[in-house]
C-alpha cells in the first residue's frame, strides 16, 4: 500500500515545529512527509524590528531548513493558493510560475498571516509593511536614504518631508520598530552634521486607546514613557485617515509632511483558508481543541490561521496568535496526526502562556515573564534571553549574539544597499496576497483534473 501522505503548508514557527516533530517520531517509511512554503528558511519573526534597525542582519534569524532536521522532509519550493478537502487536494504555486496539484491524506494548514490592511486612501500605495525579511531590509535602506537626501537637498520643504517618519500600529511590532529606527537616526546624527536634529521626528500612532494593552496598565505605561522621552510622538485613538506621496493626514486632522509610512496595525489569516468552505471566527479557521476542522477529513489548522480554543481560559476564548503558541500548537499537531496515522485518540492543545517581551533598544525593554513586571535592563536580560534561547539553531544564535555584542561595542553603521531605489515597494509588492484562488476557482481546477485523469 502506498504510504500516506503528510502536507504542511507554511514554514512559519508553527509549521516548522510540526515537521521537526514529524522527522523524530515517525519510523522510516512510515508517512511521506512534504513542506510547502515560498522560502526554505524558518524566519524568527519578533526579531524582524531589530533586523529593519540595523542591530541584526537579516540571515541571522533566517534558520535554513535545508541545513536544519533530518532531511526526510520534501520541500516545494512555492505557495499553496486553494485546498480542495473533498478531493484532498491542495494546488500549489511554484516559485517558477507554474502551478501543480499536491494530493494529500493528511494536511497541516499553517500558512501564517499577512498585513490587515483597510480602505484607506493611498495606503496600498505609499505604506511599508514589517512582516517580511525582505520588507525588514527594505524599510532600513529607506530610512538611511531619507537621510542622505535630506542631508543632499536644499530644499527645505523637502528635508522636512524625509525626516518625519510615522509608524502605525502601537503594538509589539510598531512599537519595537519605531523605538529601533529613532534611536537609529538620533545615532545618526553625529555623521549627519547637515541635519538639524529639531527636524527628525518619529511619530507613533494607534487607534487604540492604550498602547500594547496586553502588557497591562502599569508596564503599558511604562513604555509609553520611555517612548516620549525618546521624542516619540506617541498618539493614540488616532490612525491614518490618508497616505501620500509626500504627506500623512491623521484621522485627527493633522498633516504630516512625510515619505516613511511604516503600517503594522496587526495582522489577518492567510487568503488561504478562504479558498475552501469552511467557518471562520474573525478571519481564522474554527477548529476543535486537537486543531481538527469539524466536518473535515485529514484536515488540521493552527497558528495564525486556526481559532485554536485556550482551554487555561475555559475554552471560550481562543489563543492569541504568537510564536510562544505556535510553537507549541506545532508539536502537538504532529502528535495528533500521528495518532490518526495509527488509528490512536488525538489530544487537545493547551498550554499556559509564559508571558510578553518588548525590547526597545539599548537597555529599555519591558518584559512580564510568568506574570512578573520588569523594565529597564532587567527586563532586556529576559526579553533577549528568551529570543536567543527559541532560536532553534547553534548557527542561528551565534549569529545574533554575535550581532548584539558587535552593535553595543561598535553601534550602528549607516550604509545602504541601494537596492530600494530601484523600485518603491509597497505591502502589495511583498505579500503577493492577489495570487489565491476562490473556492469556486479550486473546485474548478480539482474537477478539470479529475475528467483528464478518467
Amino acid at each position: 500500500m502506498a504510504r500516506p501522505r503528510i502536507l504542511v503548508v507554511g514554514a512559519g514557527f508553527a509549521g516548522v515545529e510540526c515537521v521537526w516533530r514529524l522527522e523524530r517520531k515517525l519510523a522510516p517509511g512510515e508517512a511521506d512527509i512534504t513542506l510547502v512554503t515560498p522560502f526554505s528558511y524558518q524566519l524568527y519573526l519578533p526579531l524582524l524590528p531589530q533586523v529593519a534597525a540595523g542591530i541584526l542582519t537579516p540571515q541571522s534569524i533566517a534558520v535554513s531548513l535545508r541545513r536544519s532536521g533530518k532531511h526526510r522532509t520534501r520541500i516545494i519550493p512555492g505557495g499553496a493558493i486553494g485546498v480542495d478537502p473533498k478531493a484532498k487536494i491542495c494546488v500549489i504555486r511554484k516559485i517558477t510560475g507554474e502551478t501543480v496539484d499536491e494530493p494529500y491524506d493528511r494536511i497541516v494548514l499553517a500558512p501564517g498571516s499577512v498585513t490587515r490592511t483597510f480602505d484607506i486612501p493611498g495606503l496600498n500605495e505609499y505604506a511599508r509593511g514589517l512582516k517580511t525579511l525582505a520588507e525588514a531590509a527594505y524599510i532600513r535602506d529607506h530610512v538611511i536614504a531619507q537621510l542622505d537626501i535630506a542631508d543632499a537637498s536644499h530644499d527645505e520643504d523637502e528635508r522636512a518631508s524625509r525626516l518625519q517618519f510615522v509608524v502605525v500600529g502601537g503594538g509589539y511590532a510598531g512599537t519595537e520598530t519605531a523605538a529601533g529606527l529613532q534611536r537609529l537616526t538620533t545615532s545618526a546624527l553625529t555623521r549627519y552634521p547637515r541635519l538639524d536634529p529639531r527636524q527628525i521626528k518619529w511619530h507613533l500612532i494607534d487607534i487604540a486607546p492604550k498602547l500594547m494593552p496586553e502588557l497591562g496598565d502599569k508596564l503599558g505605561s511604562v513604555a509609553l514613557g520611555i517612548l516620549r522621552r525618546r521624542g516619540i510622538e506617541v498618539s493614540l485613538g488616532v490612525s491614518v485617515a490618508e497616505a501620500g506621496a509626500d504627506k500623512v493626514t491623521f484621522t485627527d486632522g493633522r498633516v504630516v509632511p512625510c515619505r516613511t509610512l511604516i503600517w503594522t496595525a496587526g495582522v489577518v489569516a492567510s487568503p488561504l483558508v478562504h479558498t475552501f468552505d469552511a467557518e471562520t471566527v474573525h478571519g481564522r479557521l474554527v477548529v476543535a481543541p486537537d486543531m481538527t476542522i469539524p466536518g473535515l477529513d485529514g484536515v488540521f489548522a493552527l497558528g495564525d490561521a486556526g481559532a485554536v480554543p485556550d482551554l487555561t481560559k475555559g475554552g471560550d476564548a481562543v489563543c492569541p496568535p504568537t510564536a510562544q503558541h505556535a510553537m507549541r500548537q506545532g508539536r502537538t499537531v504532529a502528535d495528533n496526526v500521528i495518532a490518526t496515522l495509527r488509528n490512536r485518540p488525538t489530544r487537545p492543545y493547551e498550554h499556559h502562556d509564559l508571558g510578553l517581551v518588548v525590547d526597545l533598544g539599548g537597555k529599555d525593554a519591558v518584559s512580564r515573564p510568568l506574570g512578573i513586571e520588569l523594565h529597564g535592563l532587567p527586563a532586556q536580560i529576559v526579553a533577549r534571553g528568551y529570543h536567543w534561547s527559541a532560536l532553534r539553531t547553534n548557527v542561528a544564535k551565534t549569529r545574533v549574539m554575535t550581532n548584539w555584542v558587535l552593535n553595543a561595542v561598535a553601534g550602528d553603521d549607516f550604509v545602504r544597499t541601494g537596492f530600494q531605489s530601484q523600485k518603491p515597494a509597497t505591502l502589495r509588492d511583498f505579500e503577493y496576497t492577489d495570487e489565491y484562488l476562490t473556492p469556486e476557482q479550486v473546485r474548478g481546477h480539482t474537477a478539470a483534473l479529475r475528467a483528464l485523469s478518467s
